[in-house]
């Protein structure tokens, strides 16, 4: 059976950490559900990753679900989350419920992601209270980054910090299941950690959080244009695709692949009278 919200919220009550990844298709999926993760999120970060964007932002419903439903075949424990893209939940309630509606019934994920506080509260409590579970996202909220004027860290002031706050206890009275601290100072997102009792899944937050989540292709080494400060890249599969491309290459222009175990044999008298 797939992991529940149930049990994401009995982890941190427990004192379990939560551990989240990221993945866009079908075969990533399947080896990170295979490895054990609880929690795979199909990020809005797949328009940089995945598709050459500068930013999250052109990135659209139709793409989310696509993507969205591969992961959903591939992976069969874990609870899947699907990213509500920019101008996907901020026009309306309606808006929002229609849209989250679309992830649940057409990809087959378990649950939906949207970023803001205190102000998308209303939208939230919406969402749940017609059946669909919502993490939040406060923080660092990529799709505002125009407004924000890049990437940086957010709650290093008194009043940004009383303001992460006052929207983690907003999200979780509007009813989230858990929710996602981008980019916040570690001693901030241990606070608000110890202050709410839903699960904070971190990203550049520090270890005071419930969870931890990461982009899988910083994880892996894939992504080269950038890697963030707070990545761990535990392998360098950018690296061992490039040399296995290279291998590939020489091999075809010496001549010597394929060799005989890559072809198909036949009996070579049917030629003669052809």
């Amino acid at each position: 059976m797939r992991i529940t919200i149930g049990k994401i919220k009995e982890m941190k009550q427990k004192g379990e950490k939560i551990s989240m990844l990221t993945a866009y298709d079908y075969a990533t999926a399947k080896l990170i559900d295979e490895a054990g993760i609880p929690l795979i999120l199909v990020g809005d970060s797949l328009g940089m990753v995945m598709l050459g964007y500068e930013s999250t932002i052109p990135v659209t419903m139709d793409v989310m679900i696509h993507h969205t439903a591969a992961v959903v075949r591939g992976a069969k424990n874990a609870l899947i989350v699907g990213d509500m893209p920019f101008m996907s939940y901020h026009l309306s309630i309606e808006q929002a419920l229609a849209n989250a509606g679309r992830f649940i019934q057409e990809t087959g994920c378990q649950t939906v992601k949207l970023e803001g506080g205190q102000e998308m509260a209303p939208t939230i409590a919406k969402i749940v209270e017609c059946g669909i579970p919502v993490m939040g996202h406060i923080g660092l909220t990529p799709q505002s980054i125009n407004q924000l004027g890049g990437y940086k860290a957010v709650g290093k002031t008194p009043d940004t910090a009383v303001k992460l706050i006052k929207d983690a206890v907003a999200l979780e009275q509007a009813g989230a299941y858990a929710i996602v601290l981008e980019t916040v100072p570690a001693p901030l997102s241990k606070k608000i950690s110890e202050k709410i009792s839903i699960p904070t899944i971190g990203i550049g937050a520090g270890a005071g959080c419930d969870g931890q989540v990461q982009v899988i292709s910083d994880l892996l080494g894939i992504y080269t244009e950038f890697v963030p400060k707070h990545a761990k890249q535990y392998a360098q599969i950018g690296k061992t695709i490039k040399t296995a491309a290279a291998e590939y290459i020489a091999e075809v222009t010496a001549g010597t692949f394929p060799t005989d175990k890559q072809s198909i044999a036949m009996d070579e008298s049917i030629l003669k009278d052809l």
